[in-house]
């Protein structure tokens, strides 16, 4: 599947929505894996790339000691904005960045940090090359990606149930790129072709745990840039593309607090 522009446009009402649904839904319990396994490391210096609305940058400040520095980066201006307004329990350097040219010296970090976001790299080698020029000598690049979307219930169901509404032109963003870079003999090829070494990917499932049917349909159609999707085909059917995958996810979770399965690969490689 090729990627769209759409799929990386985190604009108007997406990052507050980003952040107020699909943050506690499935973001939230990898940001505490991640910071846990980046503070194994005692890093002195932590460059995040492609923080978002800041999930994983405040698990970071609350858990690295303060003497660490953390530098948090996105392309999208709106997702720094909102993760700026969140705010971190210390302080924190935001910086607009492109992951792929990162503003930043050689050796310059002992870890890079990144949740989620390799899989909206429109160059992933060179967004992993970028990461190994920053990182000092035996620096660890630390991230994770979704797994393949028929492991992470509430996401497959969602596509399937909007394939059905729009058949000849199914909205795809969810399998294409969030659930679309899972293959971990890719992944590994790539980091080599970067220069890392010692590289781990491990699968790590977790629950994913919404008030209701209707707060899990509303993260996904209205907080991810599927939005964007749904309405460039069908302007003014957000609403009943909401209420479909309400609907579905309702007849097979139940009409009250639901629970899925989510899984992702988590990737640890040495510079």
């Amino acid at each position: 599947m090729t990627a769209s522009k759409s799929d990386t446009l985190f604009a108007g009402s997406i990052p507050q929505l980003y952040e107020r649904y699909l943050v506690p839904l499935i973001f939230e319990p990898y940001a505490v894996d991640l910071a846990v396994r980046v503070a194994s490391q005692s890093p002195s210096r932590v460059l995040e790339v492609a923080a978002g609305t800041g999930v994983v940058t405040r698990r970071l400040a609350a858990t690295l000691p303060r003497s660490a520095t953390i530098v948090a980066t996105d392309l999208n201006r709106a997702m720094l904005d909102q993760a700026a307004a969140v705010g971190t329990a210390r302080s924190v350097e935001w910086k607009q960045a492109d992951a792929t040219s990162l503003p930043f010296a050689d050796a310059s970090f002992d870890a890079v940090v990144c949740q989620f976001g390799a899989m909206f790299f429109p160059d992933k080698p060179k967004a992993f090359a970028e990461a190994k020029r920053v990182l000092r000598d035996g620096g660890s690049l630390i991230f994770n990606v979704w797994d393949r979307i028929e492991d992470n219930e509430f996401a497959d169901d969602i596509t399937r149930t909007l394939a059905t509404l729009f058949p000849s032109d199914p909205p795809r963003f969810l399998a294409r790129t969030p659930h679309g870079y899972h293959d971990g003999e890719r992944i590994r090829s790539e980091l080599q072709a970067a220069g890392f070494r010692d590289i781990s990917i491990d699968a790590v499932d977790a629950v994913s745990d919404a008030a209701s049917p209707r707060d899990a349909a509303v993260a996904y159609c209205h907080g991810t840039p599927l939005r964007n999707e749904i309405e460039a085909r069908a302007p003014g059917e957000l609403a009943r593309a909401t209420d479909a995958a309400t609907q579905a996810l309702a007849e097979r979770f139940g009409t009250g607090s639901v629970s899925g399965h989510i899984r992702a690969l988590m990737i640890r490689a040495s510079a």
